[in-house]
């Protein structure tokens, strides 16, 4: 089979084996990052020469005998994790010259663990957005039709991993921004709980709801990224001291005796008919696997996208405030006074959307309406919290669609936010009460992929990945690929 349509775990065989080198494997990916991504747009940066440098390096430790599960194996990261000496941008003019002098946490785990880094890949500016439309570099488009969006805010780890650009990609879920561009692109993609993988050097913008993540083809392939990125880190005050379970081993535990709640409210009666057919049928297709099915109630569900709209925008109004053109990134031209260099650095680098958010996060906390809107915003999050972990409490998962319709036209809600953002409506309220969910490959709607949802209890990753692995080995929605470049 072709290097780019196989999933980490068998490329992994294909090294232990030694019928293919590291060096050769970063090199199949290069090269086809740089025969298509012209088209997709899914990197800001490419590091082929560190590339090339780090799969060398795996060669001689696969020579050596001292090769780990994912030594010498591809990755691309998120450009919104910093990588020592490596453009961190964020999508944003902002951090357009910023190379950053470390490397996050989660980047330095996984450099240890021998995987080689192929470069950093577009998103929404500083994570913000549904659609990734918003970045500087221009908007991703999806690999299943070019005329159409990837889904944001990871759209363009999305892009890569679909297109057989990357075999796996990092990814930061702060509203749904891994499930729905896994969703909109037949991939699966994994949030962990919040505090299970160190947010420490992820540049933030809502710190009580970012927590960072994985877009891959398989959930196992998942469960080997998982396994090296998760852990305690006293650099990350978030970071949940608890020991990391074998995520790989829970994968083949069969589904009989699984209560799997299905919340009435993920099913309203404006959900597009094909969507809620895929997701049905999924439901079916677990009951055949030995699950049983529950209907639970979260009542205050519609009011996630309202919450989270006045949380994260205040959150983000604070962190953004760092960015003021006099430590480091952006710097507008001969400014008059210090008071000139802030607002033209600030008003010349920030894209559209990321104005619009520190405006509202600004107006939710100031004087006079911190109780009408942020207060009542957190008060609604902890009634949303409490519902999901009463349901849990009851079964052992959450199942309903990640999205209400497919991968919709570039351009077509650009002027209409609202719309926009209820692109995430079914995947917020996991980021509200800090739970695991994962988003998996489950059918086709007018072409198109369709992702069903999976959420459950806090630090219960290995039930997640073992419900997704066993869906996946009796069906093959996940190895659908699309038609781009001809040969996928």
């Amino acid at each position: 089979m072709t290097l780019h349509l196989q999933t980490l775990s068998e490329l992994r065989r294909q090294l232990d084996a030694g019928t293919i080198s590291a060096r050769e494997l970063t090199a199949h990916f290069l090269d086809r990052i740089e025969r298509f991504d012209g088209e997709l747009n899914s990197f800001i940066t490419v590091t082929a020469e560190q590339a090339l440098a780090e799969a060398d390096a795996a060669d001689a430790a696969l020579a050596a005998g001292n090769a780990g599960p994912l030594t010498g194996l591809p990755l691309a990261h998120k450009d919104l994790f910093c990588t020592d000496g490596v453009r961190t941008s964020c999508a944003s003019r902002m951090l357009d010259n910023f190379a950053a002098p470390y490397d996050a946490e989660v980047v330095a785990r996984l450099r240890r663990a021998g995987m080689v880094c192929l470069g950093k890949t577009n998103m929404d500016e500083f994570a913000m957005g549904s659609s990734n439309e918003t970045s500087f570099y221009g908007p991703v488009k999806n690999p299943w039709d070019l005329s159409r969006v990837p889904g944001g805010s990871s759209g363009g780890s999305a892009a890569a991993v679909a297109a057989g650009l990357a075999p796996v990609a990092t990814a930061s879920d702060t509203g749904g921004s891994i499930r729905q561009p896994a969703a909109l692109t037949g991939l699966t993609g994994f949030k962990p709980s919040y505090g299970r993988v160190s947010r420490w050097g992820m540049v933030a913008f809502a710190s009580s709801l970012d927590q960072a993540g994985i877009l891959a083809r398989s959930a196992e392939d998942c469960a080997l990224l998982l396994g090296a990125m998760a852990g305690h880190d006293d650099r990350d005050a978030t970071s949940v001291a608890r020991p990391v379970d074998d995520y790989r081993a829970a994968l083949s535990t069969p589904l009989a005796g699984l209560r799997v709640g299905v919340p009435e409210e993920f099913f309203p009666a404006q959900l597009d008919a094909g969507i809620a057919e895929v997701t049905r049928a999924a439901l079916a297709q677990l009951e055949q696997l030995g699950a049983t099915l529950v209907p639970v109630r979260l009542p205050s569900i519609d009011l996630s996208v309202a919450a989270y709209y006045v949380i994260a925008p205040a959150e983000a109004s604070s962190n953004l405030a760092r960015f003021d053109g006099v430590r480091y990134g952006y710097r507008c031209d001969n400014p008059r006074d210090i008071e000139d260099l802030f607002k033209r650095s600030r008003s010349e680098a920030f894209g559209d959307e990321v104005k619009r958010r520190i405006l509202v996060g600004t107006y939710a906390l100031s004087h006079g309406y911190y109780d009408a809107y942020y207060l009542q915003a957190q008060r609604v999050r902890r009634q949303i919290a409490n519902e999901f972990n009463a349901a849990l409490a009851e079964v052992d998962v959450l199942v309903g669609p990640t999205t209400p319709d497919v991968a919709f036209p570039l351009g077509a809600r650009t002027d209409d936010p609202v719309t926009l953002y209820m692109a995430d409506m079914f995947t917020i309220g996991a980021n509200l009460a800090g739970l695991p969910a994962l988003s998996m490959p489950a059918g086709l709607h007018q072409g198109l992929p369709v992702g069903v949802q999976v959420i459950g209890r806090p630090f219960e990753e290995g039930r997640i990945l073992n419900l997704a692995h066993q869906f996946q080995q009796a069906t093959e929605w996940h190895q659908l690929r699309p038609g781009f470049g001809g040969e996928a």
